[in-house]
């Protein structure tokens, strides 16, 4: 029978036998304890010079707290974090108290790792998997995985979700907002849920998510009803709405903010058009119809259409009449100044220019 034997100095120097992943963990732990102890010896050095009636360092090193398990992308390590012995009071009395910003107190989870768990609870992932599916990768102690800790944290993102939805928004100004139906496989009853998004573009350039809500199916009541709750909530009506071809929006939009404009999103039309034409022909008929959403002015954006309308008329009408139905819509960001316009990018939001934006 065969056997793999190591032989003395095929290992390398100082791996004592330990996998990658357990070499990282420590590496982790050594520099999150370097970091701890240089936070403290700057703090301590800072208030150096404050000393009490006796001359003694009001600030002064206290030992080191409980060893404690801290769950980070390498997994789960544990670290004694030195203490402070603060003897100074604020003004109201109060005794001062030293609080690292590297490691606060009761910190069981990395931020990043934080930030994971929710993407994976809307991925699918049930309270209960959440333990097995990452122990392998966070390690047995991983903390905050339990089944009681994901549903306690699943209320804390419902709370925020419903601050989000309440907040005001009478002292913020949209540009331009970009509106889509996301449409989910799960049924809830007898119909299909669709979450209806709304994203902004502020007059500095800087993107927000304004609106998540449940639709029926991207109807107009659905629109409309999320408009109106934006309108409430102070939002004045943006100068330019983006979207695809959902008929329900733009009755809504037009009841709700009559004097918004409407464009069509390339994106979104591109696709219809090529669905209209044979995959042989989709990669050439797809050049020309990027040369309009990239075209620099609407001259040249009309010539890439009517060129395109040429070359597939004859055979495919159907094609160049969907592309036909919509082109002003798809040229509406000609109507503004190149350095203000909403891009004509893969979806518009994606490639919005970050240069300041400003109404005409």
């Amino acid at each position: 029978m065969l056997r793999v034997v190591d032989k003395p100095g095929t290992r390398e120097e100082g791996n004592d036998g330990r996998d990658l992943d357990e070499l990282a963990r420590e590496g982790a732990r050594r520099m999150l304890v370097k970091a701890l102890e240089a936070e403290v010896a700057s703090y301590v050095e800072g208030h150096e010079q404050e000393r009490d009636e006796q001359g003694l360092a009001l600030v002064v090193r206290n030992g080191k707290a409980r060893a404690r398990k801290v769950t980070l992308g390498v997994g789960t390590i544990e670290v004694r974090a030195p203490r402070v012995n603060d003897q100074r009071v604020d003004e109201r009395g109060g005794r001062q108290r030293f609080t690292s910003e590297i490691l606060p107190p009761y910190m069981r989870r990395s931020p990043k790792v934080a930030e994971v768990l929710p993407i994976l609870y809307l991925r699918g992932l049930s309270t209960g998997d959440f333990r097995p599916a990452l122990e392998g990768l966070l390690g047995k102690d991983a903390a905050g995985l339990s089944a009681t800790n994901i549903v306690r944290l699943t209320a804390e993102w419902d709370e925020e979700y419903q601050l989000f939805r309440k907040g005001s928004l009478a002292e913020k100004d949209y540009v331009y907002v970009w509106v889509d139906g996301i449409h989910f496989n799960v049924r809830l009853e007898d119909d299909r849920l669709c979450t209806l998004v709304m994203i902004g573009t502020r007059p500095d350039g800087t993107k927000e998510l304004i609106a998540v809500e449940d639709g029926y199916r991207e109807s107009t009541e659905s629109w409309a009803s999320l408009l109106r709750e934006l309108k409430r909530r102070g939002m004045r009506a943006p100068l330019v709405a983006v979207g695809d071809g959902a008929l329900g929006f733009w009755a809504a939009v037009a009841d709700v903010w009559p004097e918004t404009r409407h464009a069509r999103d390339w994106c979104h039309k591109l696709g219809n058009v090529l669905d209209k034409l044979p995959k042989r022909l989709q990669p050439r008929a797809k050049a020309l119809l990027r040369e309009a959403m990239y075209a620099d002015t609407r001259e040249h954006a009309r010539e890439a259409m009517g060129r395109f309308a040429d070359e597939y008329e004859a055979k495919y009408p159907k094609a160049v009449e969907c592309l036909r139905a919509d082109e002003e819509p798809l040229l509406t960001h000609f109507d503004f100044p190149a350095t203000s316009r909403p891009s004509t990018g893969s979806t518009y939001e994606r490639r919005t220019s970050s240069s300041r934006l400003s109404r005409p």
